[in-house]
Order: C-alpha cells, then structure tokens, then sequence
C-alpha cells in the first residue's frame, strides 16, 4: 500500500487539487488553521471568519428538520455552538490585528425574530428547544419573570412617590402643628397635677403657662411676620395709635445684629437669667431655696490651668523632697 506522501505526488491526485481550486473549494493546504492566534494575516482572519458564518448558517437551517432525531438535534446544536466559539475566537484575533471589532452585544434572533435562549453562553436553536429537559427549564424560566413582573407592577405603585407620600408637607398646612400644641398642654397640665399632689400644693392654685421658646429663625422665614413687625403699632400716651416706623437698628443687616446678640450674652447677664429661672422653680417647690436649684458653677479656664500646675509643684516636690521629709519626721 502507498503512503499519504506517495498518494499526494500521484498525478490523480494533483488533478483533483488543482480542479477543487478552480472550483474555489479549499485544499489541504488551504484549511482553517485550529487556533486563530496562529493567524498573522488581517485578510485571512476575515476570510475565515465569513467561512465559519456560512457554516453557521447552514447547520441552523438543517437544525430546523422535523426528520431528525433527537440525538442528531443534540448534535447539531452542540456543533452550532461550538463553531460560535470559534467564531469569537477569529474576532478577538481580528481585533487584535487592528481590523473591526465585530464583537458587539446583539441579541441573536432565530427564524421567527424571537431571541434564542439558553444559559452561560449556550444556546439552543430550531429543534433544540423542544427537547426533553430544554422545554421544562425554558417554562420554569418564565413562569418565574411572570412572578417577578406581577410583584413590580403590584409594588410599582410604591415606587417613585413625593415627599407628600412620606409625610414632608404635614406642616406646611399648620393642622399638625396645632394638634401637636393641643397635645403637650394637656401632657403640662397633667404633669402639674401630678406634681401638685405629690408636693401637697393647694389645689385652688391656678395652672402656669407652659413655657415657650419661640426661635428667631422662624420670624425670619416667615416674610408675612416680617411685615408685621415692619408695620408695627405704637400707642401713645394720649391712647392715639400711631403708625411706627422701623428704626435704623432694624434695617442692619442680620449678620450684624446677630453678632450685637452674642456679644451681649456675657456671663453676668446669663447668671441673672439663671437666678431668675431658680427663683421662678422655687417658687412652685416651697423646701427649694433659689441658690439650691442654681446650676453649678464651673471653673474657668484659668482656674483649671492654676490647679493643674499646683498637683504639678505638689508631684515634684514628693519626688525630690519626699524621703527627707519622711526622714525628717
């Protein structure tokens, strides 16, 4: 018998090479080279390339015969799949040449435009989808975005609300406002109560007012408030009323009037205030004197300072005078 080098030398067997190139097919030495970073040549890549589309789609065209058996369908769709693996092989390669990048993020479509599904990079065409197996878990698939789809549009109407939907605008009406001043003058009053039994107080004693701090943002915010005060009233001493002006005081501008603010918040003036709300306490709890229910004083920071550098003389001192001492003794 011949070898394969001796058959290749043969005259039949140039005849038939040369007719298969003149007919375009590929020879022997013209085949698809198995690893695509072997390819040095742009315009081979390409070549190869458009050769493995067109066996792309022959092999999903006869995947589509009703004649074939299951086990051939497996077949084919594993051939399919193997040949588009191959086929980003060449374009990777391709785009490492420098030539276009065909690797784009389109979706395939089969012969009824439906997009082909499959899972991690494996896809199932024609035939393929109707096997045993690939059926259920396509159904499974679907049933499970139909749920998922029913709990969005059941949540969806949750989705993407304003801030009156969170309760943001309750105060702008002043409704919740009112309600929550009607609630802590009646936590006031029952406090008072409690308090007053438990102080043994005379009952017939009227209830105070229970003590508001009005802030100074607010008339600030508030333009109508503003206005008001602008156009405020005086009474004078004959009971005529007269329309005021608003003093030069008034039209600084409120950086300077807050600064006038902290500058006469001295200590002397907080102390007085201090006093004053003492005596007001004291007033309500007779075995209370004022100075009791002062706040207690603190040290400043020069006084912190003196009695830190007295422990520090005191340390020294024991440390290079203590064993004398102790030894005078």
């Amino acid at each position: 018998m011949a070898r394969n080098e001796e058959k290749a030398q043969s005259m039949l067997y140039r005849f038939r090479e040369a007719q298969a190139a003149e007919l375009g097919l590929g020879t022997r030495a013209d085949r698809r080279p198995r690893m695509a970073s072997a390819c040095k040549s742009l315009r081979d890549c390409e070549r190869w390339r458009g050769e493995i589309l067109r066996e792309i789609s022959r092999k999903v065209s006869k995947i589509q015969d009703s004649g074939l058996t299951d086990y051939e369908v497996r077949d084919l769709n594993d051939e399919i799949n193997k040949l588009m693996r191959e086929k980003r092989h060449w374009e990777n390669q391709i785009v490492a040449l420098g030539g276009a990048n065909y690797r784009r993020n389109v979706a395939m479509l089969d012969d009824d435009g439906k997009e082909v599904p499959g899972t991690k990079g494996y896809k199932y065409f024609g035939r393929a989808k109707d096997l045993p197996g690939v059926r259920e878990l396509f159904q499974s698939r679907k049933i499970d975005e139909d749920e998922d789809n029913q709990t969005l549009s059941f949540y969806k109407k949750f989705m993407n609300q304003g801030p009156a939907y969170y309760g943001d605008l309750d105060q702008e009406d002043g409704v919740l406002l009112e309600s929550e001043r009607l609630a802590e003058e009646e936590e006031w009053e029952e406090a008072y109560t409690t308090l007053r039994e438990v102080l043994g107080l005379p009952e017939d004693e009227p209830i105070p007012q229970m003590p508001r701090h009005e802030s100074s943002s607010s008339t600030a915010d508030d333009p109508s408030a503003s206005a008001v005060q602008s156009k405020r009233k005086a009474e004078t001493d004959d009971g005529a009323i007269v329309d005021s002006e608003p003093s030069p005081s008034d039209k600084r501008p409120k950086k300077v009037t807050a600064e006038a603010t902290i500058s006469s918040s001295n200590p002397a003036d907080q102390l007085q205030e201090a006093f004053l709300h003492a005596q007001t306490a004291a007033s309500y709890i007779p075995f209370l004197s004022a100075e009791s229910l002062l706040p207690p004083k603190m040290p400043t920071r020069v006084e912190m300072e003196q009695v830190l550098l007295d422990l520090k003389k005191k340390a020294l001192v024991e440390e290079y005078f203590g064993n004398e001492k102790s030894a005078a003794t």
